[in-house]
């Protein structure tokens, strides 16, 4: 019988889990909880969430909203979300992680204390972005995101740069943009401040890892999760035998031929229970294999 683990370090990361905590316990007292955008990429927790009485609307959903309680997940959110919340009489029930929080108010005290037209703030992440949005808009909208090098020439190299980073990104892909700023900005006016949090950031080498012990590795992601497609991608470079799936309908028995170490690993929006699921639909797989009337059936 095949070996089949659960990555201990994979699943929700603290953000996620005090997000998730805060919808349930309202749940269970009202029933009915309003969240602004997906409360986790993860589709499957999502449909958890509904059937429990979960609304999860967007931003021009908001604005016609009244006298509700509306959950802002773990990303984050501008300060016009708070303002419309205000103006709405929308009571807020805040998830905003404590790490993009402080990244938020970091960002909020640079463009306070540095005039528009002497520097400029540049945000190392992904345009769009839910976490990105909240951060941009500290300053007014006046933010500059690059997602990689061929961004670079959206900065205003005349002008004193503070960089900082979306709290997801790899700490690789940041010193790497680092490097290439200082190099296109030799008068030194550039400060850069590494924001990546660590929890999220230290699952690559784990990851790496993991995919590396194992024949197969089933990566258990949403479709929407930016950092799922990061994590997975670093499962594949160590171990070619790597497959996303996003839950146990998207997995082919024929990959389980011949291995005798299975791995399940999964992004920090994938919830414990799925895995789980993935572990023990596996296991059936495998039982029925092996079973004597196998072959009869």
């Amino acid at each position: 019988m095949a070996r089949i683990e659960i990555d201990e370090h994979s699943g929700f990361c603290f953000g996620v889990v005090t997000a998730i905590r805060k919808a349930e316990e309202e749940l269970d007292r009202s029933g009915k909880l309003y969240c602004l955008g997906d409360i986790v990429h993860n589709s499957n927790e999502v449909e958890r969430l509904k059937a429990k009485g979960l609304i999860t609307i967007d931003h021009e959903q908001l604005k016609q909203l009244h006298d509700v309680k509306v959950l802002l997940r773990a990303h984050g959110e501008p300060p016009e979300t708070y303002r419309i919340a205000a103006e709405n009489h929308i009571e807020i029930i805040d998830a905003t992680c404590p790490v993009v929080l402080q990244l938020q108010r970091k960002i909020k005290t640079a463009y306070d204390s540095n005039p528009p037209e002497e520097a400029q703030i540049v945000i190392y992440g992904k345009t769009g972005h839910a976490e990105v949005n909240g951060l941009v808009g500290q300053t007014r909208g006046q933010a500059v995101v690059i997602e990689n090098s061929q961004d670079l020439g959206k900065i205003d190299l005349h002008k004193k740069l503070l960089l900082y980073s979306q709290t997801t990104k790899s700490v690789e892909g940041f010193r790497h943009i680092v490097d290439e700023i200082k190099q296109l900005k030799p008068d030194g006016r550039f400060e850069s401040f590494d924001t990546i949090c660590r929890q999220v950031a230290n699952r690559i080498p784990n990851i790496r890892e993991f995919a590396r012990r194992h024949a197969l590795v089933l990566f258990v992601c949403g479709k929407k999760s930016s950092n799922g497609r990061v994590l997975f991608g670093e499962c594949l470079q160590v171990n070619p035998q790597s497959h996303l799936v996003s839950d146990v309908t998207e997995i082919d028995p024929a990959w389980l031929e011949g291995k005798e170490s299975i791995g399940i690993c999964g992004a920090t929006s994938t919830p414990r229970w799925l895995m789980t699921e993935v572990q023990e639909y596996i296991a059936r797989l495998l039982d029925k294999k092996q079973s004597p009337n196998h072959n009869e059936e």
